[in-house]
């Protein structure tokens, strides 16, 4: 799939229902609530000339917007008659405002309505991934920020919340699942696992990483044995030019050998898992020995309140890997039927919100 391509406006061109591979149950209702099924042949039954207007929005802080093309593609999919359906819309990455309306639907309830709970779906874990990621982008700044989400859900969901990251503003996926949906690949170089393989000699590993792809830009995890200025070191006096940046990812509950040899350090702050005063001495031995060059890549349960702090003391960190803070679901959306034959008729407390911003989705076959 070719990459996305910009709009005059500046707006990124919608994904089209060729982007999506939607489980063909969806078509049956397999998927919706029972009531909504029920109330689709009610619609057939007594009320098949009225009109409603479906609308969607969300009730949280300003929050980014993803999904929508997905909902729309779900509609065109699967919603019957869909070239009837007269459809407005927000675009993905659009900054929204709390009961701001995204997305509205109009036509025969019949034909769309079961559809309601799947795009309040799709509009909430998409929206809560992007949204988590742009407060992680922004609070690193300037900085490289490395969406690494596979291991913290199901695999089904790669290519979506990959898509979200990047509607998000990260940099980088680490699978290549996590770009499908505009055709780059996922980056990433060596686990724990590989030095293990190696008897934990972490040199051995770099260099036979190094051999086998050398186009690659060698990163490697420096804290398999909890030392990471020692092995850092290891490696870039073996590498040199070669190395192009450094890992670390120690645990939460793990103190670096750095402060078991440097006590008098201790009593003045946290030493577990990666903090500011180890990534400073590491930066500080790397270029001691003329490592300037050797970047630092930092991970392992970031969150944007961590990354702030690394960025408010200016930690020379160049790159954050962030996965499992990135994937909580905590932005919720609504469907609700606001319009009936164009005359207002709602819910109490709901009611048409019209927003200038949303565009008419032209019908994709």
């Amino acid at each position: 799939m070719k990459e996305f391509e910009l709009k005059q406006q500046g707006k990124i061109a919608r994904l089209t229902n060729q982007t999506f591979k939607f489980d063909e149950r969806v078509k049956d209702g397999w998927f919706s609530a029972v009531y909504f099924l029920k109330t689709a042949e009610l619609a057939q039954k007594y009320c098949q000339n009225r009109i409603v207007t479906m609308q969607f929005f969300q009730r949280k802080e300003q929050v980014v917007v993803c999904g929508i093309d997905e909902s729309i593609a779900l509609i065109h999919t699967f919603a019957k008659n869909p070239e009837s359906l007269e459809i407005h819309a927000l675009h993905d990455g659009d900054l929204i405002e709390p009961f701001e309306a995204v997305l509205t639907i109009t036509g025969h309830y019949e034909n769309f309505g079961f559809l309601e709970g799947l795009i309040d779906g799709i509009l909430a874990r998409r929206s809560s991934v992007a949204t988590n990621v742009h407060h992680v982008v922004k609070a690193a700044g300037d900085k490289m920020v490395l969406f690494m989400g596979d291991r913290n859900d199901h695999f089904s969901q790669q290519a979506g919340d990959g898509y979200a990251a990047f509607i998000g503003g990260s940099s980088a996926q680490a699978t290549h699942a996590m770009n499908e949906w505009w055709g780059k690949e996922g980056i990433g170089t060596m686990p724990h696992a590989l030095i293990q393989l190696f008897n934990g000699d972490i040199v051995a590993a770099s260099k036979a990483y190094q051999e086998t792809f050398p186009e690659d830009q060698l990163v490697v995890l420096v804290d398999y044995h909890n030392d990471v200025i020692t092995d850092s070191l290891k490696v870039a006096r073996t590498l040199g030019d070669q190395l192009a940046a450094v890992r670390i990812d120690t645990s939460g509950n793990m103190v670096d050998q750095y402060f078991m040899r440097n006590p008098e350090l201790l009593g003045k702050f946290d030493p577990r898992g990666c903090n500011k005063e180890l990534v400073f001495a590491l930066r500080e031995a790397l270029d001691a020995e003329g490592y300037q060059h050797v970047n630092i890549i930092v991970s392992g349960g970031l969150t944007p309140e961590k990354i702030a702090n690394f960025e408010k003391h200016n930690v020379p960190i160049n790159v954050y890997g962030v996965g499992s803070s990135l994937l909580e679901i905590n932005i919720g959306f609504t469907g609700d039927n606001v319009l009936l034959d164009g005359q207002p008729q709602a819910k109490a407390g709901r009611e048409y919100w019209p927003n200038p911003r949303l565009e008419k989705v032209a019908y994709e076959g």
